[in-house]
């Protein structure tokens, strides 16, 4: 793993091109509710258990690395966008909306709320974080 010296985010290739930004992950919920910046923590007190798993903020989003990028997290008005990627089709009543990116899934759920997520939820997103160790 490659970490930028100057936004400190990791990447699988030495010198990765990404955007560098410094922005601070409590940026991005500035103006949110106090249920999503919840949520927020409770997904992350889970995926941070699974090693390797580095968290930075992007200009929009925070973005969970293992390998590579695996999970993109993006705050809304109203609730978090929570963004994951497999080379499967999954089916699942949790899952708002998937698209085909290239050779994989991309999967997004929608979190208000920390009721919200439950084990269908890391599930799935354990599904996202083992496929990005292949």
């Amino acid at each position: 793993m490659w970490q930028c010296p100057r936004c400190k985010r990791q990447f699988q290739k030495n010198n990765q091109s990404h955007m560098c930004t410094l922005k601070d992950i409590g940026e991005l919920f500035e103006g949110k509710s106090d249920e999503m910046v919840l949520a927020y923590d409770d997904i992350v007190q889970v995926i941070s258990r699974w090693d390797p798993c580095s968290i930075g903020a992007s200009v929009n989003t925070i973005i969970a690395t293992s390998k590579k990028a695996w999970l993109i997290i993006r705050p809304m008005k109203k609730e978090l966008d929570v963004k994951f990627y497999h080379d499967e089709e999954i089916s699942s009543k949790k899952i708002k909306k998937q698209s085909l990116w290239g050779k994989k899934y991309a999967y997004h759920i929608r979190i208000s709320r920390p009721e919200e997520l439950d084990e269908e939820v890391f599930r799935l997103l354990k599904l996202g974080y083992e496929y990005s160790l292949k």
